[in-house]
């Protein structure tokens, strides 16, 4: 846009593009329970900041959708990396206990908006989530994950990737 676009006609070809590209979305596929559409933007762009491969969207989609229905906590290291104002790799436990309605560490639920624009892929995920009982993952050290039902089996995947980290930078 050049600096002088009215802002309507900035937020109406934005409009058009949301409505053009995602409202087929919604169309498509049944929102999931206790979400509404302005929810999947929020959940989605969680998915897009911790996604890296595509395949693995509609699984972190589903964990965190598992976590919402038993009332967990999504603890979600892009929420954090979004409160504390810039994105950061690896988070400290201090990071997790900032104070702010976007850390998902430190509220329950979805923060109250978006934390980046997702893309479509991470809306769809979130409307077509993967068919799994997982509610943790873990990423290893090729920036898939590692998923989990249990969370003993979650403490035993990190344990194992944290040893391969350390070995690797041996």
């Amino acid at each position: 846009f050049a600096a002088s676009t009215p802002e309507e006609e900035v937020i109406n070809h934005f409009l058009e593009t949301f409505n053009k590209n995602v409202r087929p979305l919604f169309k498509r596929y049944k929102i999931p329970d206790n979400l509404d559409e302005h929810k999947v933007i929020i959940l989605a762009s969680i998915v897009e900041r911790e996604a890296i491969f595509d395949e693995e969207r509609p699984l972190i989609a589903q964990v965190y959708l598992n976590r919402l229905k038993k009332n967990m906590p999504l603890e979600a290291d892009p929420t954090v990396q979004y409160a504390l104002g810039y994105w950061k790799k690896g988070l400290t436990y201090k990071d997790l206990e900032t104070p702010s309605p976007y850390n998902t560490y430190y509220i329950s639920g979805l923060p109250p908006g978006p934390i980046c624009s997702p893309g479509l892929k991470s809306i769809e995920a979130v409307l077509n989530p993967a068919n799994i009982d997982a509610l943790y993952f873990v990423a290893d050290n090729t920036g898939k994950h590692v998923f989990n039902v249990r969370f003993d089996e979650h403490e035993k995947a990190r344990k194992r990737i944290k040893q391969e980290r350390a070995k690797s930078k041996n």
